[in-house]
């Protein structure tokens, strides 16, 4: 299950919504592998700024660089020399098992018996506790909190019985939850994505033939990678100087894509699932104007959150478009706390209502979603405040009602305003006159693709894997050996 080790410095606003995940790439026949990583790293940095790390192979030997940061923060042109061949792996991360601390850094890297391996992991374990006191009990010593170290101490159980292949097959028959991850050792680049493809993995080529393995598309578009196909469900993709070999070692089984992709992390310029990003949330917008009927001056998002979904909103309700709330770009993770009486600065250092815009109008802010509500509350109160004379709100997902296992680090069930307030008790709370979520139907229509592909247990808690809390010796001999 996730943890909520959150930021002492954490925000506001950061605090109101789920938070990220990671996001991993990796690059394998290239001189410039590391370099090419880091960039696309920077493209994936919406999904994790905790912390990043790029591991480097040359054939005969891994290199690791890893800090806590941003990636520009982490990374420089001499750490960069330093990380020196033609395969590379990369994460960037926000933790949702294990502490934010420097020691759980990805990637992260074993050695044994010679061989040298790396591991950079988006995703979340739903047996990893059980799986980790088993392990633990059988001599385990484990270096970190991180759930995926977990998959390599149980690699290594079969390396030197199997071929590589064999033995990460193996690995993985013990492991429920999600996992789209990339394996690297010195001279190979391994791809791994769970049978339920939770989490999106992306293959891509450079023009010289490279490879390039991604959490999302936006990744290959920075380094000028061509697209090539998404690696499946339950695929074990090994790269190395033969080329592609991909394997599907488990029996298939329904595919359960978070949705959640499309709703909020993904960047709109992603085409995730098989589906454009930007094009998804506009047609949210869109379908939102046939499922209410709301007379407003203006409908505006709260920048970021809810940009696309209100400009296909206006498109489809005719409805203009205004920017009611400016947002200073310039504030980073970290600032001076004020104190009691300046209580809502943190809402406002970051955005600042256009009062000449807002006095004596009707307005309809589009938000992406509603976790607590808190933050939501203050920007409400700040519209008021600017003399707005009405304030409605539309939100682009129906209600978040369940908690995740899968890699969002969603609060628990008592922490989510949605699972404990009706729709009425949420806009009296939240200063409203109207609110409106988007029904599932829509939202599973915004996507393009069937609703059986979907996990949507966020909102309906029909969990596809439940967390396992009951391994023992004999599972583990019973799936591995």
């Amino acid at each position: 299950m996730p943890t909520s080790d959150m930021c002492a410095d954490m925000s506001n606003e950061e605090q109101w919504k789920p938070r990220h995940e990671c996001g991993i790439c990796g690059v394998f026949g290239h001189e410039d592998a590391a370099k090419l990583v880091y960039f696309g790293l920077y493209a994936l940095q919406h999904r994790g700024q905790e912390s990043a790390g790029i591991a480097a192979g040359d054939g005969e030997r891994i290199a690791v660089h890893k800090d806590m940061g941003l990636v520009p923060d982490v990374f420089s042109e001499r750490t960069l020399a330093k990380l020196t061949g033609h395969v590379a792996s990369g994460h960037v991360r926000y933790s949702t098992t294990g502490a934010s601390s420097p020691i759980n850094v990805q990637p992260f890297m074993i050695r044994h018996r010679g061989l040298s391996m790396t591991i950079a992991h988006n995703g979340n374990l739903v047996n990893s506790i059980a799986l980790h006191t088993v392990l633990e009990e059988e001599g385990a010593i484990f270096q970190t909190t991180m759930d995926s170290e977990i998959v390599l101490h149980l690699l290594v159980r079969h390396l030197g019985k199997h071929e590589l292949a064999e033995a990460i097959a193996k690995t993985f028959c013990c492991i429920k939850g999600a996992y789209s991850l990339l394996l690297m050792t010195k001279d190979c680049l391994i791809a791994v994505r769970d049978p339920n493809g939770f989490r999106p993995l992306c293959l891509g080529m450079l023009e010289n033939g490279a490879y390039v393995v991604a959490s999302e598309t936006c990744a290959l578009d920075l380094i000028e990678a061509q697209y090539l196909r998404d690696i499946e469900p339950g695929e074990v993709l090994l790269i190395n100087k033969d080329g592609l070999q991909s394997l599907h070692p488990w029996p298939s089984t329904q595919k359960s894509f978070c949705i959640f992709e499309h709703v909020y992390f993904a960047r709109p310029d992603s085409d995730v699932f098989g589906f454009n990003v930007y094009a998804a949330r506009k047609r949210m917008g869109a379908i939102m104007a046939k499922e209410t009927d709301i007379k407003a001056d203006f409908v505006m998002p709260f920048p970021d959150s809810g940009n696309y979904a209100a400009l296909g909103y206006a498109q489809a309700s005719g409805i203009p478009l205004e920017i009611g709330m400016i947002r200073n770009h310039y504030v980073g993770r970290t600032f001076i706390q004020p104190s009691q009486s300046m209580r809502d600065f943190s809402v406002r250092v970051k955005l600042n209502p256009v009062r000449d815009l807002l006095k004596g109008k009707r307005v309809v802010i589009m938000e992406d979603s509603i976790i607590r509500g808190t933050t939501g509350r203050s920007r409400v109160q700040s519209l008021r405040q600017a003399g707005a004379a009405e304030v409605h709100m539309l939100v682009s997902c129906p209600p978040t009602c369940h908690a995740c296992y899968y890699g969002i680090d969603f609060p628990t069930t008592s922490q989510l305003i949605a699972a404990n307030n009706s729709i009425d008790g949420i806009r009296e709370y939240l200063g409203l006159d109207s609110l409106h979520y988007l029904s599932l139907e829509g939202l599973v229509e915004a996507t393009g693709l069937p609703k059986e592909q979907f996990c949507l247990a966020c909102f309906n808690g029909d969990y596809p894997i439940q967390p396992d809390t009951s391994f023992t010796k004999d599972s583990l001999a019973n799936c591995c050996f």
